[in-house]
């Protein structure tokens, strides 16, 4: 089993139309046929959202996107028109609130892997390669790849798993020229941001975009990107390939859920408990911690 926890109502806003409730995100129409993406305070682990929020979350990734999607724009066109709560809207929106480009999105997790770990190291330990691609041997938890490459995923509905997939299965699904676009437009923003990053000590082992089609067909990047929800971000000055690596997101949620602690079996039917005060502190903390050294600004 696995989704919701605890299913969240949407909040009724005069002028908008409610469409989707995501993992971590509301998503509605306007009146002027623009999305407007919320970004809540929940957190996903392990296939389930879970019934503790933690605090701030929701607005730290939606200024760290922002943040991100300014030094990316010479690469890439991105889908933000606006950062105003539509009117009548909740104070709790500001900061959170993203008015978008209603885009024909393109039903692929697109997948940057630099380092070797997660999904990836599993394959590779069964066959030595990532996504149907070759691997050298001799690769371990950590390790750095001689070049970064593309393994996408297909997209999964909430409370299930994102499936990894072959190029030529993208190409399949979505043409070949659109696979080609994808491939080099993910490669092309995981390289200026893992470049970023370790300017400031930090990183990029892996990250996923989404992108859409405008309506003059052109490649734009869309959703939430290089956020530690969507991202694999670790200390530099910590790494030492051969084992999991210390890093910026909710790996100290996961890690409690597996823990005796915890009292929950991952793989049994029960959804996960709620989570400790402490939990939650650290796990706000390590969301702010990332935000602050990749952008340089004290989150307030």
């Amino acid at each position: 089993m696995s989704g919701f926890v605890e299913k969240p109502e949407p909040l009724q806003v005069p002028g908008l139309v409610h469409l989707h409730t995501g993992k971590v995100r509301e998503l509605y129409r306007n009146e002027a046929g623009d999305l407007v993406m919320v970004a809540s305070d929940r957190l996903s682990a392990y296939d389930w959202v879970l019934p503790t929020e933690i605090p701030d979350k929701g607005r730290v990734l939606t200024q760290l996107s922002l943040w991100w999607f300014d030094r990316l724009a010479d690469l890439i066109p991105h889908h933000v028109i606006s950062t105003e709560p539509p009117e009548g809207a909740p104070d709790d929106w500001a900061g959170r609130t993203l008015v978008c480009k209603s885009l024909r999105m393109i039903p692929v997790e697109c997948v940057a892997r630099g380092y070797l770990t997660g999904s990836g190291l599993v394959e590779y330990r069964e066959n030595r390669t990532v996504c149907g691609l070759a691997l050298p041997e001799g690769l371990t938890d950590g390790s750095e790849l001689p070049a970064p490459i593309f393994t996408p995923a297909t997209k999964a509905a909430v409370g299930e798993h994102d499936e990894n997939v072959s190029y030529e299965e993208v190409a399949r699904q979505v043409g070949a020229e659109t696979a080609a676009q994808l491939r080099q437009s993910t490669l092309a923003v995981y390289s200026r941001a893992r470049d970023v990053a370790r300017d400031r000590g930090i990183i990029l082992a892996d990250t996923k975009f989404e992108f859409g089609h405008d309506e003059d067909g052109g490649l734009v990047l869309a959703d939430e990107v290089l956020t530690p929800d969507s991202s694999r971000f670790w200390p530099a000055s910590e790494w030492q390939p051969g084992r999991a690596q210390p890093s910026y997101d909710k790996q100290y949620v996961r890690n409690w859920l597996t823990s005796p602690a915890s009292g929950w079996d991952r793989h049994g039917e029960q959804p996960p408990p709620p989570l400790p005060q402490e939990v939650v502190d650290a796990t706000r903390a390590k969301y702010i911690e990332a935000y602050e050294l990749l952008t340089g600004t004290a989150w307030s």
